[in-house]
């Protein structure tokens, strides 16, 4: 069986100094199914009331551009947030370091012991990670706050987000844009599409299967749609 990494002693301290690396697969995701949900169904709600391609072009580059912004607007904003929540507690543990270092001691054994170290060897783990302070309070902020070892981007993370949305949710407005015949059709088509697409390549990263993840993604965009095109032609019959 072919490994992921390299298990070498060079391969293996290659590795862990280069330390956590921030994945922004998440945001990528996240920005790709909210973008084609979201515009799909802006085409699919518009088709279904029979109003003009252009308004259904208007309104999805609108969208697009609109809510792609506020997407990643809101995912720096988040990002950022955890940062400086991460750095709060960061001063907190080094006040806690200065102002009770054997209640803060205590806590590490007892993490140690919960990581299944005991008797002596969990005094001198827990000695000999008291003298590296940066290191003591990276333990405290995984075992004690649940906070992740890796850290995002905020800038980074919202352009990923937005990058994905602009890209998957161009998708259903290009046929209306290329003023193709059954544009609706050829819409249909290739959101569903890049729905299975997204969901079969997140599988890369779960144990789903791929055809398992693609489908799941193809059902909550294809239900987005439906509701969308509904509401639309109960709104604003065709024709009426």
């Amino acid at each position: 069986m072919q490994s992921d990494h390299g298990h070498s002693p060079d391969e293996i301290a290659a590795r862990l100094a280069s330390g956590r690396q921030s994945a922004y697969l998440k945001d990528m995701i996240y920005g790709a199914i909210d973008g084609a949900v979201t515009t799909f169904a802006i085409v699919a709600g518009v088709e279904g009331a029979g109003l003009s391609s252009g308004v259904i072009v208007a309104l999805g580059v609108a969208s697009i551009l609109a809510d792609g912004f506020s997407m990643a607007a809101s995912n720096y904003s988040g990002t950022k947030a955890e940062l400086d929540d991460r750095k709060r507690i960061v001063r907190v543990e080094e006040r806690h370091l200065d102002e009770f270092k054997d209640g803060e001691m205590e806590e590490l054994r007892q993490i140690l012991a919960q990581r299944g170290l005991s008797g002596d060897v969990l005094e001198q783990a827990a000695m000999m990670i008291s003298q590296d302070r940066s290191k003591w309070i990276n333990i405290m902020l995984t075992d004690e706050y649940g906070l992740s070892g890796a850290q995002s981007d905020p800038a980074r993370a919202s352009i990923a987000t937005f990058l994905a949305f602009l890209a998957a949710g161009s998708v259903p407005l290009t046929p209306y844009v290329l003023g193709l015949g059954n544009a609706f059709q050829l819409s249909v088509i290739a959101t569903l599409l890049t729905f299975f697409l997204i969901g079969a390549g997140k599988s890369r990263w779960s144990l789903a299967q791929w055809w398992w993840s693609g489908l799941e993604t193809f059902a909550i965009g294809a239900t987005a749609a439906l509701i969308a095109y509904g509401v639309g032609s109960f709104v604003y019959p065709a024709g009426g």
